[in-house]
């Protein structure tokens, strides 16, 4: 008798939930995160777009033109999590993807996670690194666990961020199979991705998969006459080993993206709740293809925008189809970085050269075993970062700060360093100008020293296989933000905006917490009367 009358009674406070639903709160909130997206790109191709994809936003939404993440060294992970949580690399537990581990004495994916086991994957990833709660977290929190939030995203770690700790599923392309993977730190497995993985997986048609121009080459701008007179066609071949990884940086994945996340929206009653808001998180690209055979990805990327604005306007039709426009509140922000670097043919000259991580260590070993006496004082490098071996250093009774600062004056005076810093330089100088690498860099998991490279130059990680080869070049972009939805106001701003007021921003629209760790203010963006 007492079950049956719970069930009766949270039966009916489930009734009253939905009919007592706030028509001001949105039913839906939709986050997307595309991979250095840019402004100048949308505002240069605006004529080639449709009506509801990024010219919708521009015209019925508020468009951040210059929003400043103030961090020269993010990539895809340490750019999303800005975005989620409102704060930078260093107090995010994301400064990067691959971080440090003085366990192992080597470098990991930041968010790797032994504990958690995968789905249709051996990976092993779960949130638990990323120490500040994020929008998505706030959204599960605000609904008492009623809210339902999904992540779709090509990069695991990507997915995992935006999905935040409370999230109901994470899921990505594992890059080995092809399929669409997950981690049992999540509750559940979506349905749609289960029946995707096998009935129509992605391995079994990418090599049926062309890329190429979506108009003829006369409409794209800006380009010179040798880029108009060949059409690419890019294919996606099994027998290549990098194959899905070639797939997950071309346009061809956002589609994929794009279908999955109808499907969340026509099987999962998303945003039919009542009062609960609804989370789904979308990552797509818009990254330079950097498997074209010239190094010339113009016309790539300028096609990558057009059928990216294409992707997002068929998303758009399904939120209305299913949801509602009215009812759901949409922002679009980029990972604040631009990643086009390619080395130059000789022919041009162009001041260059390369620096052997393999040999710059050992040189560096064999500097401070000189100095100090034979030993392994180097143990890896990573992003720039230079890490000795603590373990090592403390055996042998030296002062860390000591050893460190040796290695910075030898390695800066290496062909190719512009300049080296120790952990403490980084942290305790109070310069304007350092402040970009103080906000970008982890004390938890950064290096002991920390190298800048001159621009041109190629940076060798021979110290792997295969060799990681990165041309170093500073790219300054625009990146932007789009709001829509939740009563904001059609608007442009065009002054800078700092990415870490993005969250606060979110949650104030929404009228719930932002999330725990923010380091600015909401923006005072103009509402609808």
């Amino acid at each position: 008798m007492n079950r049956l009358l719970t069930s009766v009674i949270c039966g009916l406070v489930g009734i009253n939930t939905m009919l007592s639903a706030d028509p001001s709160r949105p039913r839906l909130v939709v986050g997307i995160m595309v991979d250095q997206l840019r402004t100048d790109y949308i505002e240069s191709l605006q004529n080639l777009f449709g009506e509801k994809g990024f010219r919708r936003l521009m015209r019925d939404g508020a468009f951040l033109k210059n929003v400043d993440f103030k961090v020269g060294t993010l990539d895809r992970a340490s750019g999303t999590a800005m975005v989620y949580t409102g704060n930078y690399p260093r107090e995010t537990g994301v400064a990067s993807a691959m971080v440090y581990d003085p366990s192992r004495q080597g470098m990991v994916a930041a968010l790797e996670d032994p504990a958690s086991i995968g789905n249709f994957t051996t990976e092993t990833y779960s949130p638990a690194a990323l120490r500040l709660s994020t929008i998505s977290d706030e959204i599960a929190i605000d609904g008492a666990g009623m809210a339902a939030v999904y992540a779709i995203a090509p990069d695991a770690q990507q997915a995992i961020i935006m999905a935040g700790h409370a999230g109901t599923s994470a899921c990505w392309i594992n890059d080995n199979s092809g399929k669409w993977a997950s981690t049992t730190y999540y509750r559940e497995m979506p349905k749609p991705i289960t029946r995707r993985n096998y009935s129509n997986s992605i391995a079994a048609r990418i090599d049926t998969m062309r890329w190429k121009p979506a108009l003829p080459l006369s409409s794209y701008p800006g380009l010179p006459a040798q880029k108009r007179m060949y059409d690419f066609d890019h294919r996606f071949s099994m027998a290549d080993r990098d194959v899905y990884r070639m797939y997950a940086t071309s346009p061809l994945v956002n589609t994929e993206v794009t279908d999955v996340a109808i499907d969340y929206l026509k099987d999962l009653s998303i945003g039919g709740r009542g009062d609960a808001i609804d989370m789904l998180n979308v990552a797509y690209t818009a990254a330079p293809y950097k498997y074209v055979k010239d190094g010339d990805f113009r016309l790539e990327l300028e096609d990558s925008y057009v059928r990216l604005d294409g992707q997002i306007s068929r998303l758009f039709d399904a939120i209305d189809k299913y949801v509602g426009l009215d009812n759901a509140f949409i922002y679009v922000a980029s990972t604040g970085y631009y990643d086009d670097a390619v080395v130059d043919d000789p022919k041009y000259r162009i001041p260059t050269g390369e620096f052997s991580v393999k040999r710059a260590l050992s040189l560096l070993n064999s500097y401070l075993s000189a100095k100090y006496g034979n030993g392994d004082y180097v143990d890896t490098y990573s992003g720039n970062h230079v890490y000795l071996d603590r373990r090592q250093i403390e055996e042998r009774k030296l002062d860390l700060k000591e050893v460190a600062e040796a290695a910075r004056d030898f390695l800066v005076r290496m062909s190719g360093v512009s300049d080296a810093y120790t952990m403490g330089d980084i942290m305790s100088s109070a310069l304007p100008a350092m402040e970009s690498m103080r906000l970008g860099t982890d004390p938890k998991t950064g290096g002991d020293i920390v190298l800048e490279f001159n621009g041109g130059w190629r940076v060798n990680d021979d110290t792997r296989f295969p060799n990681n080869v990165k041309v170093m070049r500073s790219s300054m972009t625009l990146t932007p933000v789009f709001m829509m939805g939740g009563g904001i106001a059609p608007q442009t701003v065009s002054v800078p905006v700092d990415a870490t007021a993005i969250a606060p921003t979110v949650t104030q629209v929404l009228r719930i917490r932002s999330p725990n760790g923010v380091a600015s203010r909401p923006l005072p963006l103009e509402m609808k009367r």
